[in-house]
Order: structure tokens, then sequence, then C-alpha cells
């Protein structure tokens, strides 16, 4: 596949199940791999990933729905916990102010880099998790969860969640999406 038709199939995928056509350590080293090659403004290495399988999967969706006082749908948090296992997106804030030490007249640029890294971060392992043959989502319930999921996976205070991302067995896949004119959205100048 090239990267069009990769980026193609990479959809949101919410019906997830646990059962995964890859080992859990193949989908690790991945993971790891991809952290590692994510470009990151002024090389400073922001990124900050922790991956809950197994009974921290269910931990994690517990946390989340009792984080919320029951004013999320269980069905709905229960359909994250369904999965196989979900990737937490963080950036370090202490990285990216000591950067901005260093580097005065760049300050109010680093937290804007940080966030464009996990961004790219997010995006690259998402698609390559679907190339594996593995579905996936994005959510984002923080800030409200932030103070949970720092305590559940005993994060340091200076890691700042930006996202979860369920993965699992796909169950069914996502609609078609509608098309467009991306005309509207992209212009060319010769």
């Amino acid at each position: 596949m090239n990267v069009t038709d990769l980026l193609k199939d990479r959809r949101s995928i919410y019906a997830l199940g646990k059962d995964i056509p890859v080992s859990d350590d193949e989908v690790i080293a991945f993971i790891k791999e991809t952290t590692a090659l994510v470009p990151d403004a002024f090389n400073m290495k922001s990124q900050r990933v922790v991956v809950a399988l197994g009974d921290k999967q269910d931990q994690l969706w517990d946390t989340i729905y009792d984080a919320f006082g029951g004013k999320v749908a269980r069905e709905k948090i229960d359909s994250f916990k369904a999965a196989h296992g979900t990737v937490l997106y963080f950036y370090d804030e202490a990285t990216v102010k000591g950067l901005q030490e260093q580097f005065p007249l760049y300050a109010a640029n680093f937290p804007i880099w940080a966030q464009q890294s996990n961004g790219m971060l997010q995006i690259n392992i998402w698609t390559g998790l679907r190339a594996l043959g593995i579905g996936a989502n994005i959510q984002h319930y923080n800030p409200v969860i932030d103070d949970a999921v720092k305590k559940l996976f005993n994060v340091p205070e200076n890691y700042v969640l930006v996202a979860q991302m369920p993965f699992g067995g796909i169950l069914e896949e996502a609609a078609p999406k509608d098309g467009e004119d991306i005309n509207a959205r992209v212009q060319i100048e010769k």
C-alpha cells in the first residue's frame, strides 16, 4: 500500500473487540518505534505515551466513567472498554518549559509545537494500527479525567494528557465517507 491508501484505510472504528490479529509485543514495538520517529520541533522529544492493556484497559475506562460521576452514558464508555487497549497521548510540559527557557525568542511556540508533534504521533500510530489490521478511534475526555488517569498510571504531574485512542479488533467497518469538493479547502497558487 502507498501512503494515500493507508490514510484512506484509516478510519474512526467504534465497534472494537478484544481480539486483534497481531501480538501485543508487535503493537508495543510499533508504538515505540513510531514515537521515536515522530518529528518534534528543536528535537525536543516532548511526546509521552501510555498503552493500557488487559486489566489496565478495563480500569482506565471504569476510571473515566467514575470521573464523570455518571454524566456520560455507561454504554458509550463500555464500548471503549470493550477494545483491546487504549493509547494515551501526553506531552511533557517540563520538556516544553525547559526549551522555552533555553530559547526565549520562541517561547510562545513550544506548546504549539508540542501539540503539533502529538497530532503527528496520533495519526501515525492510528494509520499504522490500521495497517496491522487493528481499528481505532480518538477520544478527548480530558481535562475532566486528567488527575484520575495520572493517578491510575502513576505518570508525572508535568505530563499533559491530550487524547485517548481505544484500539482493537474490527467488529464493524466505518460507513463510507461522504465526498467533498476538496478545492474548497485546498488552494493552489502558481
